[in-house]
């Protein structure tokens, strides 16, 4: 069995739920704030009092989880410092950069304010690994036992959070730039950006747009942010701004458009920074998307003649690569862009000041820029299958996609992937031709439920 069937809590990006069901309840999250305190106590190896921050997007469920987080942090004789609302990336940055021993997030994302969940950050700014997330789910059932009054750990806020991570993420765009003379659109999501987005835009010379930035505690990735990016399309084109900029709900997914309101996603701007410092001799090697990552943008590198790896899909697994192959720029379809160079993480405010300096140093637009990648067709068919069937693993089915993907011949790729939370099988197909490929996946769905039935 692999780590990733092992894991109960765990997810590929933490822990995420339903407010109220499975891991997201307060005595849960207690019992996992004093786990990771107990495993931090026994790694760090350092003298004194281990140290935490927590921080949170903007869901209702937050006060709650945090207080959680906090009282099992406490009792574990780990002092905790508080920042209240503010983007993912932050805890990544404010972690490594006050020496703390590590940073969690209180987070679900882009999903619904009625989901959240909780995102660990270990001293250096990564995410923590496999190793980490199994070890703590071990010591979430053991006895919690509070130290005594005079070894528990203390809290305070960090006031000047905000001020902290927009002087870091300005830093990150070049000195010799600015962003005056453009008008750029930002839709925040209701969420963790709404008030470290526009100050970064605005500091740097931009006149802003600002959208979506009052959060209700119910409103966050309601109908706009990175998963509507429909919204900020709309916003641009009306606001009469030259470019659009769409965040999710915790800061680390980027959507763009341009002024026409076309929509750009993580492929494309990931292509937009990695052509630039191709042409420049800064990439650094090659670039990591995921196994979802269009086949176009492998192409369109291929013709630069740039590396291209494919990672499972999560910014982890990007990251992970990234390391391994020691290179500086990958990135997910879905807008996660993680530049090595500036950060330890995905970070949407980053990833835009990236693209946007591509733009104003070279004076074009985004399309333009783009022009010679065309990302093609995609067609994803969800298979419900039964639990434990493992279809896309089926011989027959195995055999079947590889004579699809012979006859894509070089135009295409076929991609078998059992879901993580469901028992599914999602089928992928993509090339040149849109009723081909739509053709071709519902061919090989067809014998994955076959094969699922029988099993």
């Amino acid at each position: 069995m692999n780590q990733t069937t092992q894991r109960r809590w765990f997810g590929t990006d933490g822990v995420r739920g339903r407010v109220g069901q499975g891991a997201i309840t307060p005595d849960n999250v207690l019992r996992l704030g004093y786990a990771v305190a107990a495993e931090l106590a026994e790694k760090s190896g350092r003298q004194g009092r281990p140290k935490v921050l927590i921080a949170k997007d903007t869901r209702i469920s937050g006060y709650m989880l945090e207080s959680a987080l906090e009282a099992g942090f406490c009792a574990a004789g780990v002092d905790v410092l508080l920042l209240g609302p503010m983007p993912t990336p932050a805890v990544a940055y404010l972690t490594r950069a006050l020496r703390l021993q590590a940073g969690v997030m209180i987070s679900a994302s882009h999903n619904p304010y009625d989901d959240n969940g909780i995102k660990f950050f270990n001293g250096t700014g990564y995410k923590l690994p496999d190793q980490w997330e199994l070890a703590i789910e071990e010591r979430m059932d053991q006895p919690l036992q509070t130290r005594v009054s005079r070894e528990l750990g203390r809290v305070r806020r960090l006031d000047d959070a905000a001020g902290r991570y927009i002087e870091f993420c300005k830093s990150t765009f070049p000195t010799d730039l600015d962003l005056k003379g453009l008008k750029i659109a930002v839709d925040c999501a209701n969420g963790a950006c709404y008030h470290v987005a526009p100050p970064v835009l605005h500091e740097l010379g931009a006149d802003v747009r600002a959208v979506a930035v009052s959060p209700d505690g119910f409103n966050i990735n309601d109908a706009c942010g990175a998963t509507h990016p429909e919204h900020i399309a709309r916003v641009t084109r009306e606001s009469g701004a030259h470019f659009g900029l769409a965040i999710d709900g915790d800061g680390d997914r980027l959507v763009m458009c341009d002024a026409a309101g076309r929509i750009y996603d993580g492929d494309q701007l990931l292509y937009a920074i990695a052509r630039d410092r191709h042409l420049r001799g800064t990439l650094g090697g090659g670039v990591v998307g995921t196994l979802m990552s269009n086949y176009a943008l492998e192409r369109a590198l291929g013709r630069l003649g740039v590396p291209f790896a494919r990672a499972r899909v999560g910014d982890r697994y990007v990251l992970e690569t990234l390391l391994q192959q020691d290179w500086l720029l990958g990135g997910e379809n879905s807008g996660h862009v993680i530049c090595r160079d500036r950060h330890t993480t995905g970070d949407a405010i980053i990833a835009a000041l990236q693209v946007l300096a591509v733009l104003v140093s070279r004076q074009v637009d985004l399309g333009e820029w783009l022009a010679d990648l065309q990302l093609l067709p995609q067609v994803l068919v969800n298979v419900r299958t039964t639990p434990g069937s493992a279809a896309e693993r089926n011989a027959e089915v195995v055999a079947h996609a590889q004579l699809i993907s012979q006859r894509l011949e070089g135009r295409g790729r076929v991609l078998l992937r059992a879901s993580g939370t469901e028992p599914l099988v999602r089928v992928m197909v993509e090339g040149d031709d849109r009723q081909e490929v739509l053709a071709m996946a519902e061919e090989l769905a067809d014998v994955v439920r076959r094969v699922a039935g029988a099993a």
